[in-house]
């Protein structure tokens, strides 16, 4: 029964998160779904470590195939949290015209709901860190 409130958690994790961002870009006061691009950093944030674990049965140890994994991982997350960050700080300057642009209110919901999501996303895959050993060390071919 355990693994069933862990899914949820996760799932009502991923919805707060979500409606976070939505909150973000759909507001009236708002009014841009620009900010909506941080999705892309949330689908490719795993892509590394799933690659890197794909080709290392333990990820314990430090090699360098699970350290790039991990420097990518980390660019993806903090670009995720830019993002927002320079739309609303390209506002604040005149002298460049910028046709995207967001207001602070919007960037503090993103980033909290990114914060949300990344969480999430890191839960996932503590808890479903020994589940798959067998399906990934089969070969394809």
């Amino acid at each position: 029964m355990g693994g069933v409130r862990a899914v949820a958690a996760l799932a009502f994790a991923g919805v707060v998160g979500l409606t976070f961002l939505v909150l973000g870009c759909a507001l009236p006061m708002y009014g841009t779904w620009s900010p909506m691009f941080v999705i892309a950093f949330y689908i490719l944030s795993p892509v590394p470590l799933l690659i890197a674990r794909r080709f290392q049965e333990d990820m314990t140890g430090t090699n360098a195939c699970i350290e790039l994994a991990l420097f990518i991982t980390t660019g993806i997350v903090i670009s995720a949290f830019a993002l927002p960050v320079v739309l609303a700080h390209a506002g604040t300057f005149r002298m460049i015209e910028c046709v995207i642009q967001i207001k602070h209110g919007a960037c503090f919901l993103i980033n909290t709901g990114s914060t949300i999501m990344f969480g999430t996303i890191i839960a996932y895959f503590y808890l479903h860190r020994e589940d798959d050993s067998g399906s990934w060390s089969q070969s394809l071919f």
